[in-house]
């Protein structure tokens, strides 16, 4: 992607107003997938901003303004992406989060919103100098970065000048002090699915999760659901990266060796008795690999693609039923091509509402000839919640206390809402996985309850 410095802005909003006048036009044909309404669920109500302290007057005229935009003030709100990062992957997750955000601002029709993009290579030595530039630029609000060590480093140059920043990591360490994180926080579908779980009537739990620091996260936020639902954990196990490698923490996981014990245990003494019914229970035992049931109901795997295809089979082949144990997943199980695998067909997991993000996947492939990956639809909703909000007081418009207004904003991504110490909450669906792919079973919810206190 070509570099998109300040001095290019004019030629970016210059390029995309016809891609405006376009989508304006499909949205008139296509009565079925209209843009969204306005993103703020409930008006937040005015509020007086608290006092700050004094700090060095920025040069006005160093502020970007496009010739289109001389005649206003526009809001400006900096986007703060890896552009240009060595890892092709990364660039193309750059583009479809900026791409996102220009349908987004295009939809909305708020003329006076000016995205300023900038490009931090992924680093955070580059995500500082483009904070620094953004601020000079006189920017409001900064949506980004996308990585943890970047948001780090950009957290303290927005606070000097109490910017708020709304960024793309899911590292919840680097949340909190004017940093809101938007993701999709992996810790939010353990508990969606282990409150589903319980509910019906599932109380104890095991896992298999990645043996790298997301699967020891997750592993923790499952012990921390169950245990405070008063559950049970009977077991986890990590797996390393290689297939080959998977067998032993699954074979562990499933109490095999002591449950094969068990049936040839079982065997001799059917044997030794000698009796009729010993003789025809032997004889039902033949094709049988071990007795007796796991200690858990449900086992949760916390992976999604290739990953998840290689180790969700394992624990049937160790005998783990999925006909009598549950299985349990993130949003990564989103993906309705994992209804060809036999061990996942009826296993549970919490992800997003899809019903909008299907909607802006149509439209978001019309403008650009591509179908994004899945977090886009974070940039559309940033940029959706900054246009939203721009029309308010200048005084307050991105202050904390509308940021984290109890009621929360609705994407398309469903509703969420940013808590005082700089997560997110979001309203999440429970789907079953069918062989056709994911079907709903408990629908995510419309509104929010009262917010937790801290």
């Amino acid at each position: 992607m070509p570099t998109r410095s300040s001095g290019q802005i004019a030629q970016i909003v210059t390029r995309f107003a016809t891609a405006l006048l376009f989508g304006a036009l499909l949205a008139a044909c296509d009565k079925s997938t209209p843009p969204p309404g306005p993103v703020v669920s409930t008006p937040p109500v005015a509020v007086t901003p608290p006092p700050s302290a004094p700090q060095a007057p920025l040069d006005q005229d160093l502020f970007l303004r496009p010739p289109h935009m001389s005649d206003q003030e526009p809001v400006r709100i900096a986007v703060l992406l890896p552009f240009k990062a060595q890892q092709n992957g990364v660039r193309e997750v750059a583009d479809a989060l900026f791409n996102a955000a220009q349908l987004a601002l295009f939809e909305f029709g708020n003329r006076d919103v000016l995205l300023i993009p900038k490009d931090t290579s992924g680093t955070p030595v580059g995500a500082a100098g483009a904070a620094r530039e953004a601020m000079q630029e006189g920017a409001e609000l900064i949506l980004g970065p996308l990585f943890s060590q970047s948001v780090a480093v950009v957290a303290p140059i927005a606070a000097e000048r109490r910017v708020p920043v709304i960024a793309f990591s899911t590292d919840r360490n680097v949340a909190g002090n004017g940093v809101y994180l938007l993701s999709f926080l992996p810790e939010q579908d353990v508990e969606r699915i282990v409150d589903y779980a319980m509910l019906q009537g599932l109380t104890s739990f095991a896992a298999l999760v990645p043996q790298n620091e997301y699967g020891s996260r997750m592993g923790n936020a499952l012990t921390q659901a169950v245990t405070a639902r008063a559950g049970e954990m009977k077991g986890i196990q990590s797996y390393p990266p290689r297939a080959e490698e998977m067998f032993e923490p699954a074979r562990r996981l499933a109490r095999y060796d002591a449950r094969k014990q068990a049936l040839n245990a079982e065997r001799a003494r059917l044997r030794a008795a000698g009796d009729p019914e010993s003789l025809s229970r032997l004889r039902a035992l033949e094709n049988h690999d071990t007795i007796g049931d796991v200690p858990f109901q449900a086992v949760f795997v916390p992976a999604g693609g290739t990953e998840l295809r290689s180790a969700a089979p394992l624990l049937p082949y160790f005998d783990v039923d999925p006909r009598k144990v549950r299985f349990l997943g993130t949003g990564q199980w989103d993906d309705a091509s994992l209804g060809r695998e036999p061990s996942l067909v009826g296993g549970w997991f919490a992800a997003p509402p899809r019903e909008a993000h299907d909607a802006f996947e149509a439209r978001y492939a019309r403008m650009f000839g591509a179908t994004p990956p899945r977090i886009a639809s974070l940039g559309y909703d940033a940029v959706s919640l900054a246009s939203a909000l721009s029309r308010r007081p200048a005084h307050d418009r991105f202050s904390e206390t509308i940021l984290v207004h109890p009621d929360g904003f609705a994407g398309v991504d469903g509703i969420f809402r940013f808590l005082p110490d700089g997560r997110n909450e979001r309203g999440l669906a429970v789907l079953e996985m069918s062989r056709n792919g994911p079907k709903v079973i408990d629908p995510a919810p419309a509104s929010f309850v009262p917010a937790p206190t801290f």
